[in-house]
């Protein structure tokens, strides 16, 4: 286990650490994890495989695991294995409660609403608005909301002031 404390600035960054601690699976890789060095593949021995990959695209955008590449046997191919980062945590951030409230929300609701508002940020972004700013203010919420939405869907992520896609496993 490691010794580093994970120090929040910004608010965003509590919604990989919502879902992770929310969702059982996610819960139980990270504490594997925190153990000792496992691949992708080993970890599938503990959930599903879609669950791992999907887990460990949540804790790669909180920066809540390390990865490297094992050294494979003789004549086999060389897989990276991962390990969490931190075993502390501090918070130093302020937000108004509606912001804190809309992260609250991303992060542990299964509402529906969310998945129509995500499709459309996915589209926006494929035909070329990137701007979070720009998206923020075309669907009626704050740009804190946006950013968060980015935290939680593996497919989106934020770079600066913009959003991307990311590649999908296949």
């Amino acid at each position: 286990m490691t010794g580093h404390i994970k120090i929040l600035n910004d608010p965003v960054e509590l919604v990989p650490l919502l879902i992770t601690f929310n969702n059982a699976d996610y819960k139980r890789i990270y504490e594997l994890l925190n153990k000792t060095w496992l691949t992708e593949e080993e970890l599938v021995a503990y959930a599903a495989g879609p669950v791992v990959t999907e887990c460990l695209s949540i804790l790669r955008k909180g920066n809540l695991i390390e990865e490297q590449w094992r050294m494979p046997r003789p004549g086999e191919k060389p897989t990276k294995e991962y390990r969490t980062t931190y075993s502390k945590f501090r918070a130093s951030f302020q937000c108004t409660m509606g912001d804190i409230g809309d992260l609250l929300h991303i992060a542990v609701s299964n509402d529906e609403g969310l998945r129509t508002i995500v499709d459309s940020v996915e589209q926006e972004i494929v035909a070329g608005t990137t701007s979070i700013g720009d998206i923020s203010r075309k669907y009626g919420v704050s740009p804190i909301f946006i950013k968060g939405l980015a935290k939680r869907i593996p497919g989106l992520d934020v770079k600066g002031q913009g959003m991307v896609l990311l590649d999908r496993p296949q």
